[in-house]
């Protein structure tokens, strides 16, 4: 390890940042180091903003993955090399924008029944049922089932943020199944050798075999689970200042959207075909 990569694994640490946010900013500093064949120390600003261009005309990656870029950049600049005046700029480009493809409840169903294995099937409905990411779900300890309560416990979601969650009858009902053949120890999805939590690429591999399976076409991986979870609560009344607590968003407006996707709220808009005389 060199010794500019361990000072910025420092600071990065000193400032509480997850270790995702970690290994994208290493990853973004190594590509650049790569790219002009010398220490990221020895590289000029225009050097940099020059590669961040090259990123978005050249290899036409994604703006959120030339943002991290520019991030990782700015932070390995200002902060550890104390560069204060270094300033990086991702060059504007149009991304398309997409809204998600919401699953029926009927899509969902299916989904969750399809897996053959019980630990798959629990995987897939705790997700839907908590509106989990996945990187949330793989993360959850037994002890986050709380059956008093009948709540669990995500701890340290995105943005390092704990909620809490009304648990599922149906689901409380699925986990005392399953462990009647899998007594629980520490980690809610063990891997196979029960020391660590299940790999986020497990779960996505079931979602999607389980798409396979059900021949379901609507894009979108296992975040779909989310989208719909959101969705239909909105659907069932629920206000969207509760559901944005529940997801775990910053901003209302990141909700929002959900209420705008929603079956209902669609089909109570009519067409202005369907308001002409009929005569017409």
């Amino acid at each position: 390890m060199t010794e500019l990569r361990r000072r910025m694994i420092r600071d990065m640490t000193v400032r509480g940042f997850s270790p995702r946010t970690h290994e994208a900013y290493l990853s973004a500093v190594r590509r650049l180091a790569k790219h002009y064949g010398r220490p990221p120390d020895e590289l000029s600003s225009d050097e940099i903003q020059d590669y961040l261009v090259h990123l978005v005309t050249k290899r036409k990656l994604s703006s959120s993955t030339c943002n991290i870029a520019a991030n990782a950049f700015r932070f390995l600049y200002r902060v550890t090399l104390g560069r204060d005046a270094t300033t990086f700029e991702v060059p504007a480009s149009k991304q398309p924008q997409r809204l998600p493809e919401i699953l029926s409840r009927d899509e969902v169903a299916r989904l969750i029944a399809s897996p053959p294995n019980p630990k798959h099937r629990l995987m897939l409905a705790t997700i839907y049922a908590g509106g989990l990411r996945v990187s949330e779900a793989v993360q959850l300890k037994v002890s986050a089932v709380d059956r008093g309560r009948m709540t669990l416990r995500v701890e340290q979601g995105k943005g390092r943020k704990d909620r809490i969650l009304p648990l599922s009858r149906r689901l409380m009902e699925q986990m005392e199944a399953y462990w009647q053949t899998e007594p629980p120890r520490l980690w809610l999805f063990p891997n196979r050798t029960g020391q660590r939590h299940v790999d986020v690429t497990v779960l996505q591999k079931v979602f999607t075999m389980a798409k396979l399976r059900t021949g379901i076409r609507k894009r979108g991986g296992i975040h779909s689970l989310r989208h719909a979870f959101a969705t239909h609560l909105i659907e069932s009344g629920a206000d969207v200042p509760t559901v944005q607590r529940l997801l775990g968003h910053r901003s209302v407006s990141t909700t929002m959207r959900y209420f705008h996707l929603s079956q209902a709220r669609l089909s109570a808009i009519r067409s202005p075909l369907d308001l002409l005389d009929a005569s017409v």
